[in-house]
């Protein structure tokens, strides 16, 4: 369906699917006199939570971000995100805001299929990004949140769409920023660091966490558990959470940071993590998504990991790696399905 906010008659629209349905209490939400409306987080770094956010906050993220990408009234942007996640509630108060036209689509991995013409604006996740690489050429602004992107898709994303003049950006952010507050260029010129939206600076605490000070969005100074390296006041290469840090024999490991490497290499979804070892406090282990292969094990064995304890102990070949909804790996329950494989870990 699509719903045209230059000219909305919410009495009119017809919401028949389950998830048209959700975004219609949604709307209905957003015009009821309250001034908040329910959030629910993600999960995937903890017990899943609700909470309140302004609607006036959400306006002020919305103009930064339909700012960045130079969004005008009467453009069109497609919803294929959950709207229980600020990630799809987000999307239509960009719409909201700037009266542009939604489509409406139902989250799914395959979600651009039925994609023919040229819309303005999109976000989806990486996964369902894997998906839809034949349409991306159909989409002038993408940005790409929930996970980070892999090695191995920005090299697909280059391959399917040579020269072409469209805009690709990875976000970030999360629930408490309103969706993101930087956004770091994939597509056509591939950027390093993430640039944050004008109004927002970036510091570090004495762990090298990021700390975020965005007013428009949040009058406190959010601290984050993300380990980054700072250029300057307003960028920032994202380097790992400092909970997903492995010690391994004293060493401390960034397991993101391995991820990225060895997913220049293989397709397949990686995940390093750390179980416990007697003599090394954690033990480094590679998970990989997929069938067991001798090949994908020699790759891995071959790379040039920057340290000898960065090699991994162990290769776990699994069917499925555990996701949160909007597409994130769920370390979590993945340390829960690793534990169970090893009991004595």
């Amino acid at each position: 369906m699509l719903i045209d906010f230059n000219n909305l008659n919410i009495n009119q629209l017809s919401f028949n699917t389950e998830f048209e349905k959700k975004v219609e209490a949604f709307l209905k939400e957003w015009d009821s006199d309250g001034n908040t409306v329910q959030v629910q987080t993600s999960g995937s770094t903890g017990v899943p939570k609700i909470f309140e956010i302004e609607k006036k906050k959400m306006i002020n993220s919305a103009v930064m971000t339909c700012n960045f990408l130079g969004l005008k009234e009467g453009d069109t942007a497609l919803l294929c995100l959950p709207v229980e996640y600020i990630s799809g509630k987000m999307m239509v108060v960009r719409s909201i805001e700037r009266k542009l036209k939604l489509l409406i689509s139902d989250p799914s991995l395959r979600l651009v299929e039925s994609l023919e013409e040229e819309i303005d604006f999109c976000a989806m996740t990486p996964l369902q990004v894997e998906n839809s690489l034949d349409k991306l050429h159909l989409i002038k602004n993408l940005i790409i949140g929930g996970a980070s992107v892999s090695e191995s898709l920005k090299n697909k994303i280059l391959q399917m769409n040579p020269g072409v003049s469209n805009r690709i950006f990875e976000t970030y952010g999360m629930s408490e920023t309103l969706s993101h507050i930087a956004l770091k260029q994939l597509m056509p010129e591939p950027e390093e660091y993430f640039t944050a939206f004008e109004n927002v600076s970036v510091s570090l605490d004495d762990r090298g966490c990021l700390k975020i000070f965005a007013p428009n969005v949040n009058t406190e100074i959010l601290q984050t558990n993300d380990l980054v390296e700072i250029k300057n006041d307003n960028q920032f290469k994202f380097l790992g959470r400092i909970d997903n840090v492995i010690n391994s024999g004293g060493a401390k490991i960034f397991p993101e940071t391995l991820e990225a490497l060895v997913k220049k290499e293989i397709s397949n979804e990686v995940v390093f993590i750390g179980i416990k070892d007697e003599s090394l406090g954690q033990k480094l282990i590679v998970v990989i998504e997929g069938n067991e292969s001798e090949t994908l094990k020699k790759i891995i064995s071959a790379l040039s990991f920057e340290k000898k304890f960065h090699k991994p102990k162990e290769i776990i070949f699994i069917n499925k790696i555990p996701r949160t909804p909007n597409g994130k790996v769920n370390r979590i329950e993945l340390h829960k399905i690793i534990n169970s494989l090893n009991p004595d870990s």
